[in-house]
């Protein structure tokens, strides 16, 4: 786990970091640029769902490019494109132009994600060193997530909200600087060629939903307009995975699907980042507009779930290897649940204490689902699809994010406008004022500081009091998905099972000619910097 591969491991995961990191800043920054920009409830997730629209769309064509190009150098092009888009985003002076300068970070960590993990599975071919260094590749997840809230609070307190984007801009230059000398380059030399179809359908398939999604609460969910765009996204994420069957080279090898271990372990890691990120998307916004925490105490008061996810991350691996993937897997999400609940039952009246023992059982279920679910997926692979594998595995972490901002914050909405609308329009409030009341909670506490005395107090509680009743609710869905998926877990990944090529058929018998070799047995074997193209070829004349 040392010399040369550990600092090959540390650029790596510094380099996750930036990606984790940049995520929890803005959770935290969300309400300052709200108010800043006056920005609606709807462009707040759209702060968020920009930049995963075009993450989630690239991921599986970079990590397909990384197998045929080199790992090393899209990881490279990844860091440089990060950059570029952090910097664009600190001077944005509009929502408009913010939530494009996002999307540009998006295609930069497409890049960086999936390459590292892929790039890790090629230098650590051993099983059990491997489940340690994704242990330690998670824990990095959870170093971000705690360090962000924190980094986020403080720069907020000392400089303008621009500074949580700028802030990415040298660790980025760090990790180019350093990944030449450290990082050994790998790639597939019989790769397939890349998809750019299935990528555009896969991107406006998506973006279509969560368009859809995020603007009802506004455009209400009856409107032409957002059934057009959910219907739009159903007939063409259909069309993708028509596109995928069919294709000779698809993006997304639907085969991979026909393992339980790998379809399963995908669930779970998407129905738990779901609940985790929709639930801190609503979290820093309860802190802040409902409690009065500043952001700087608010990134203290969140980093709790970060700081237990960063422990029990990297033990998760070891507990997977002494109770099996199953048990460690579905215990982490029932912890996950038990989080949700106690976090459902938040009042105006409550304090930082009431949300304090969810944030602990969030951390924990988080950290011991996480890790056993990517060393399933990763472990259940070929090794020359090792960057296809491991853009699946991030794409399911981010389209499973993303889909908890925008159906929980679209729940939340919801609910909020359904409570002050009515009582807006019995008062006579103008439309201007209304749209703004009922635009966000920040909104409302801004009309509210202008009216003053008893009046604004009264319109700052109605709407403290509508913005909790929402995220009551919307918590309870996240507790259900989650606990719909737990069940998931269940009944289909294996506790200890090991894969075997049999499992998927497409793929023809193993390379040692027997059918059903395990692949964990092989996975050891030959370097995985430099991997034989006999292999490869061999493999595509059984499957043909």
């Amino acid at each position: 786990m040392f010399g040369h591969r550990g600092l090959t491991l540390a650029v790596l995961s510094v380099s996750l970091l930036l990606v984790s990191l940049d995520m929890m800043i803005l959770n935290v920054a969300l309400p300052v640029i709200a108010r800043s920009m006056h920005a609606s409830s709807s462009e707040l997730a759209w702060f968020v769902d920009a930049y995963v629209v075009v993450f989630a769309g690239l991921l599986l064509v970079a990590g397909s490019l990384g197998d045929r190009l080199g790992r090393k150098w899209v990881f490279m092009v990844g860091l440089a494109a990060f950059a570029a888009g952090s910097a664009a985003s600190a001077f944005s002076g509009t929502p408009d132009r913010l939530i494009a300068a996002r999307a540009f970070m998006g295609i930069g960590g497409a890049a960086i994600m999936p390459t590292t993990l892929s790039i890790l599975t090629n230098v650590y071919t051993e099983a059990q060193e491997r489940a340690r260094a994704i242990g330690i590749w998670s824990g990095t997840t959870g170093l971000g997530v705690a360090l962000g809230p924190m980094a986020g609070g403080f720069l907020l307190a000392h400089y303008w909200w621009g500074s949580v984007f700028l802030v990415n801009v040298p660790v980025a230059l760090v990790g180019l600087v350093a990944t030449p000398w450290l990082v050994p380059n790998s790639k597939n030399t019989a790769a397939k060629p890349s998809d750019p179809t299935g990528a555009g359908l896969s991107m406006v398939g998506m973006g279509l939903l969560l368009w859809g999604i995020i603007e009802a609460p506004t455009r209400t969910w009856s409107s032409p307009l957002i059934l057009g765009a959910l219907t739009g996204a159903l007939v063409v994420l259909g069309a993708f995975v028509i596109w995928e069957r069919r294709s000779v080279h698809p993006m997304l090898e639907l085969a991979f699907f026909r393992s339980a271990r790998f379809s399963a372990a995908i669930a779970a890691m998407a129905m738990v980042m779901f609940a985790l990120m929709g639930f801190l998307f609503l979290l820093t916004q309860y802190l802040q507009f409902s409690l009065g925490y500043s952001a700087f105490q608010t990134g203290l008061r969140v980093a709790p779930v970060a700081v237990v996810f960063l422990i029990v991350a990297p033990l998760s691996a070891a507990a997977a290897r002494v109770l099996g993937t199953k048990v460690v897997v579905f215990a982490g999400m029932g912890l996950v649940v038990v989080g949700s609940v106690l976090l459902s039952r938040v009042s105006v009246s409550g304090t930082y204490n009431d949300v304090l023992p969810a944030l602990f059982f969030l951390g924990v279920g988080t950290g011991l689902a996480f890790a056993p679910s990517t060393e399933s997926v990763m472990g259940s692979l070929p090794l020359e699809d090792a960057g296809v594998g491991s853009a699946t595995n991030s794409t399911a972490i981010q389209i499973g994010g993303a889909l908890g901002v925008a159906v929980l914050g679209s729940i939340l909405n919801t609910r909020y406008q359904d409570r002050l609308a009515p009582l807006l329009a019995r008062r006579g409030v103008g439309p201007s004022v209304a749209h703004l009341v009922t635009g966000s909670l920040g909104g409302a506490l801004a009309v509210a500081g202008h009216l003053g005395g008893a009046l604004g107090d009264a319109l700052a509680t109605v709407a403290r009091q509508a913005f909790v009743s929402g995220m009551d609710v919307a918590v309870s869905v996240g507790a259900g998905v989650v606990a719909g998926a737990a069940f998931v877990v269940i009944g289909l990944l294996p506790n200890r099972a090991r894969p075997t090529r049999a499992e998927f058929g497409a793929f023809g018998p193993s390379e040692g000619g027997e059918q059903g070799t395990p692949w964990d047995e092989r996975r050891g074997k030959g370097s995985r910097d430099e991997p034989d193209p006999n292999l490869a070829r061999n493999q595509r004349e059984a499957a043909g």
